[in-house]
């Protein structure tokens, strides 16, 4: 009888925990009511579309107003083009971008929830953003950085949240892509990622988990093909049009890995992979010369109108 009652109240009071526990993560959750995105360019405007979309307040800032006007500019661009495709209404258009505000101040991010950095690629200027947020937002503010490959735990050492401070990498264009990577730091907490996969799932998104390792899990697998195919071109296998009509209708990639270089900027392709080189050591991810050549060329891809193909 004993050893029944035992059992009996242990289990209850297992069930009663892990209800206490649901109800502290579905709180924080739900009290993420307003968004903010550090980064006005490509990949901060379209996380600021999609949390608007999503029915979330949300301030979206940059260090200029040119930035920011370029960032809004951006996300009127794709509502046009859904209203010409007949995706929303002109209603839906206005309500959406009524819950964007602009701003060059960091201040305004102070009433945040949850903050979700878009800025360049470079660990000290992270950082150091991270320590001016830090000390703007209240406690409970939860911090994510979308880089793609930057070490998510150092990021997070630089705050007195590194429990509340995770990986959210969203990918191009956000609007359209469905995946999101959430990685998990050393000291990222069961709240913070609990809140993050419910804010995920809001914004229509779907995820994988990932522990921190350099790049994460589908840029690991991702760069050093592309890195590859850059070889394969320097090497004379093949035309950079053979190189991606090979990938295209061999492997049925959607776009070739060159086309898809020049899509994502060299720049930020020879970044990611100096960074997997750096922080595995290994020679296989070493950077391709040619890579390394077109950056110092000026020749960035899409978006200077020349990388490996010539769009001017």
């Amino acid at each position: 009888m004993n050893r029944i009652f035992r059992h009996g109240f242990f289990h209850s009071l297992k069930y009663t925990i892990k209800t206490v526990k649901w109800l502290l993560t579905e709180e924080t959750a739900m009290s993420i009511k307003m968004v903010g995105v550090v980064g006005a360019g490509t990949m901060g405007c379209g996380i600021a579309q999609v949390a608007a979309q999503s029915g979330f307040q949300v301030v979206m800032r940059d260090m200029t107003e040119d930035f920011v006007s370029r960032g809004m500019a951006a996300i009127q661009k794709n509502l046009d083009r859904d209203l010409k495709k007949n995706r929303i209404t002109k209603e839906d258009a206005e309500q959406l971008l009524s819950r964007i505000k602009g701003t060059t101040a960091l201040k305004d991010l102070s009433s945040c929830d949850f903050v979700i950095e878009a800025v360049i690629e470079k660990m000290e200027l992270k950082k150091e953003l991270y320590r001016e947020l830090d000390g703007l937002c209240g406690p409970a503010a939860i911090f994510a950085s979308n880089t793609s490959g930057l070490s998510i735990t150092e990021m997070a050492a630089s705050t007195s949240r590194p429990g509340k401070f995770i990986g959210m990498h969203f990918f191009n264009p956000v609007p359209v892509m469905k995946l999101v990577e959430i990685i998990k730091g050393a000291e990222t907490d069961g709240g913070t990622l609990q809140a993050t996969i419910e804010l995920v799932e809001k914004f229509g998104k779907e995820y994988i988990l990932v522990n921190e390792s350099p790049l994460f899990a589908v840029n690991r697998i991702l760069v050093p093909m592309l890195n590859e195919a850059m070889f394969v071109l320097m090497e004379g296998v093949a035309s950079a049009q053979d190189i991606d009509k090979g990938m295209m209708l061999g492997a049925n990639h959607p776009i070739g890995p060159l086309a898809l270089s020049d899509l994502i900027g060299l720049d930020t392709m020879l970044m990611v992979t100096e960074t997997l080189y750096n922080e595995t050591g290994d020679s296989k991810y070493r950077p391709c010369p040619l890579l390394r050549k077109l950056v110092r060329a000026g020749h960035l891809g899409r978006k200077t109108g020349r990388g490996f193909y010539n769009y001017s």
